[in-house]
């Protein structure tokens, strides 16, 4: 079980609404008057970073999007895909540049003037190489979040833009059938694409 200590996300939380912890989707399941509790399953430890985290340690906390309101990020769902690796920090400027060390299962969803979220904070992707990515934070990101405590060797939570995911799939040979999803290239190619 996880314990935070929040404020401002508890405004109309009930148990059983999901609050991203680190950008990890969890259920809340208590309420107090000053934190929430999370059940936190082994699967969620071994493919995040929660598992370092130690009491006193900030996260960052989101509670889920309303279906009906405005976002201003890309979709993210809280389903980690993998964890990277901070590998350089640097100022520019007003901004600051970070490279985070990932591996393929990440990378080839990450595209340069994408989206992708560390600890679930949506950024736009600058610069991306078959070893890492980069992102340009402004300072008011890096002042809101625990992002700009991280420093190289930190790892943190990553999870790419889930459109790419979806295609890939769309596109995959079925294993039950042997054959392309709904969607091919040859029905794109016949369509126009």
């Amino acid at each position: 079980m996880l314990t935070v200590r929040a404020g401002a996300v508890l405004e109309g939380t009930k148990t059983g609404d999901s609050i991203a912890v680190n950008g990890v989707c969890l259920t809340v399941t208590a309420l107090s008057g000053h934190g929430f509790s999370a059940d936190v399953m082994h699967e969620t430890l071994d493919r995040s970073t929660l598992a370092g985290l130690s009491p006193g340690s900030r996260v960052d906390l989101e509670r889920a999007m309303a279906a009906g309101g405005r976002f201003g990020g890309h979709l993210v769902a809280g389903h980690v895909d993998g964890v990277g690796k901070i590998v350089r920090v640097r100022r520019d400027d007003t901004a600051v540049w970070y490279t985070v060390a990932a591996g393929p299962e990440v990378l080839r969803y990450v595209v340069e003037k994408g989206s992708v979220a560390i600890d679930g904070i949506s950024l736009t992707v600058a610069a991306v190489t078959d070893r890492d990515f980069s992102v340009s934070v402004i300072p008011h990101t890096a002042a809101q979040t625990v992002l700009g405590e991280r420093a190289p060797g930190d790892l943190v939570n990553l999870e790419a833009d889930m459109i790419g995911k979806y295609v890939e799939k769309l596109l995959s040979p079925t294993p039950a059938r042997g054959t392309a999803g709904g969607v091919t290239r040859d029905l794109l190619s016949r369509c126009g694409f």
